[in-house]
């Protein structure tokens, strides 16, 4: 959902090119009718349907001598046809591939780590290789035997700070559980435009769902008239000036952007953070938040766990440019 930068991407048509097992098939009469990918995804039932899809955009998928290319294309029972299994980029995405991973606490369970600016953590579109999931699986071996390595939450891209990441099922499963429990404590450090006004500390209460005028953002939505979740976060002013002010952001739920898209919403719109209407500004080129603090009961142990990471320099940087002192409180 944020903006992709063009680091890390690749050449997609030279992977899809590389040669792949081809398969033969028959469009049975349960099947006639169907949409290609749809009959595909019965068809050769252990691939996910979006990776037929991207075969069949790649050309290679025929039907009756014809070369398909369009997912939507109706096949026919009785027909014959042949698809090729090449690797995608998605098939190619979970690899290890080694980068340094600031770790902070380390057992056998689980790992906190802190994640810098810049980083993605999923492969998704564009960041295909270079995420921390590829990190993760280069750093240790067991993370390969966990659903997405071991990653429980996430930080979007530009957002720098600590995560927990799980080393065994038993250990994911419990801090999924924390997590939906609303029983991890994850607080944020900011800095956004415009002076804080009002009483030092605010409860924000509105839903978060995809904003109704642009699919490519989030918003504080209606749920009586859109669809979206319940989001909760806590403000808490820091310091501030004519311009700006450094705030302390304790998440309550956590949607997607919640503390960029609760922030805008009360007319704070984090520096540097376009997408929600912020300017860059105190010589910030990324959105001024980072996740510097993270408590929890150990789900393995029940030892209270809590752990600190002070901001990286470049917003210590912002915040000394604006005069802002965000230890204040």
């Amino acid at each position: 959902m944020e903006a992709l930068s063009d680091a890390g991407e690749h050449d997609e048509s030279a992977e899809l090119s590389e040669p792949g097992e081809c398969r033969s098939f028959l469009i049975h009469e349960p099947l006639h009718g169907q949409r290609l990918d749809r009959a595909l995804a019965a068809l050769v039932p252990e691939f996910s349907r979006s990776y037929l899809q991207q075969l069949i955009d790649a050309g290679a998928v025929e039907v009756q001598g014809r070369l398909l290319t369009k997912p939507s294309a109706t096949v026919h029972a009785g027909e014959i046809g042949s698809i090729e299994l090449r690797p995608t980029p998605q098939s190619q995405a979970f690899k290890p591939e080694a980068m340094p991973i600031a770790v902070l606490h380390e057992d056998e369970h689980l790992r906190i780590i802190e994640k810098p600016p810049g980083l993605v953590v999923h492969p998704a579109p564009g960041h295909w290789s270079g995420t921390l999931l590829n990190g993760l699986l280069a750093l240790d071996p067991r993370a390969a035997l966990l659903p997405r390595a071991g990653i429980v939450h996430r930080l979007d891209r530009d957002t720098s700070g600590l995560m927990v990441v799980a080393r065994s099922r038993a250990a994911m499963d419990a801090l999924v559980a924390l997590i939906a429990a609303r029983d991890v404590k994850r607080q944020y450090l900011a800095l956004a435009h415009r002076s804080w006004q009002g009483a030092a500390s605010r409860h924000v209460d509105g839903a978060i769902g995809r904003d109704p005028r642009n699919r490519l953002r989030m918003a504080v939505v209606d749920l009586e008239r859109h669809s979206g979740k319940p989001a909760r976060t806590l403000i808490e002013a820091l310091d501030s000036n004519e311009q700006g002010c450094a705030v302390r952001c304790t998440l309550e739920t956590g949607r997607t952007h919640q503390i960029r898209v609760h922030m805008a919403s009360i007319g704070h719109p984090l520096v540097a953070d376009a997408l929600y209407g912020g300017a860059a500004a105190a010589g910030l080129q990324r959105q001024a938040l980072h996740a510097f603090r993270l408590a929890f009961v150990h789900p393995m142990t029940d030892a209270p766990m809590e752990f600190l990471a002070p901001p990286p320099p470049d917003l210590v940087q912002a915040m000394q440019a604006w005069g802002l002192d965000y230890n204040r409180a």
